[in-house]
């Protein structure tokens, strides 16, 4: 096997472990937001996530370079990061998981968009036709009716352009920078702005089984952030990123056990769609770009 070969198969094996992750700890968070408000939710976990990837930084040896957290790229990185994050959650709260998760995996169209405003690109045809295709496949998703419209589906877009931007800025952090270290900064930003937020929102008590879940959902952050950051670094992202949407697998499979959610037939056609938009768009740049493409 050549490297960059294994290098793609890292990197796929990184992305697909790291969207199951994080969205079995959306399902925890979802599930314990029945009686918790997402910002205690999130401060909670936070904390112990954060403790948790001290440790493994430690042992990695790489709090040595703690201060690297506030490194200008990581901490912008940090901050476009928890606003998603308390953006999504938030719109979680409101939304079945697996149409949050279809909105939040429209980050392939939102780069492809970002890249012509900031980066200048000229998209073809084909890619307008495939970034239309794919809105459209939003718009089914959200299903906005005059009469009964969710303004949480909007927030959840939202919150999808700031990860999007943060995986954007991903790839201006130096090489050497620790993944951890780079995942322990979006986290510890996060939870710095809930706990000021819970200022507003009230504080719950919170017993064993409620400390339990937001544990376990902790150590799925930290895992799932952890396998992110290093996805972006093995392998040519074109072949890496469609695996994002093993994610939404996930979802689907956790909202139907969970809360009995299935999709509409108009959600499902809205999924194929952003299914097939981003997969084309991906493919796309690497046929665009050739296939030297460098590893991420």
């Amino acid at each position: 096997m050549t490297a960059r070969a294994a290098a793609n198969r890292r990197g796929i094996l990184y992305m697909a472990s790291g969207m199951a992750c994080l969205v079995l700890n959306d399902t925890l968070m979802k599930y314990a937001g029945q009686s918790l408000g997402v910002a205690q939710l999130i401060c909670v976990r936070g904390v112990l996530a954060v403790l948790m990837m001290l440790a493994v930084a430690h042992a990695l040896g790489a709090t040595t370079r703690l201060r690297t957290v506030l490194d200008r790229n990581v901490a912008t990185r940090a901050v476009i990061d928890s606003l998603g994050t308390i953006l999504y959650l938030g719109a979680l709260m409101h939304l079945p998981i697996g149409n949050a998760t279809a909105i939040n995996l429209a980050a392939p169209l939102i780069m492809a968009l970002l890249a012509v405003f900031f980066l200048g690109e000229h998209p073809g045809f084909r890619r307008w036709l495939a970034i239309g295709a794919g809105f459209a496949g939003v718009i089914l998703v959200i299903q906005p009716r005059l009469d009964d419209f969710n303004a949480w589906a909007l927030v959840c877009l939202v919150a999808t352009v700031f990860q999007s931007t943060r995986d954007l800025l991903t790839r201006r952090i130096a090489a050497d920078v620790p993944a951890i270290l780079i995942a322990l900064a979006s986290v510890g930003f996060v939870t710095v702005i809930a706990s000021g937020l819970t200022v507003i929102q009230g504080w719950q008590p919170l017993g064993p089984f409620e400390i339990g879940l937001l544990a376990v959902a902790a150590a799925l952050l930290a895992t799932g952030y952890y396998l992110l950051v290093n996805s972006m670094r093995h392998g040519e992202m074109s072949m890496v990123a469609p695996f994002r949407y093993a994610g939404l697998l996930v979802a689907l499979v956790t909202g139907f056990i969970v809360w009995g959610e299935v999709p509409t037939a108009l959600a499902w056609g809205g999924i194929a769609l952003l299914l097939a938009a981003g997969v084309y768009l991906l493919h796309d740049e690497r046929r665009r770009s050739g296939e030297e493409l460098p590893l991420a």
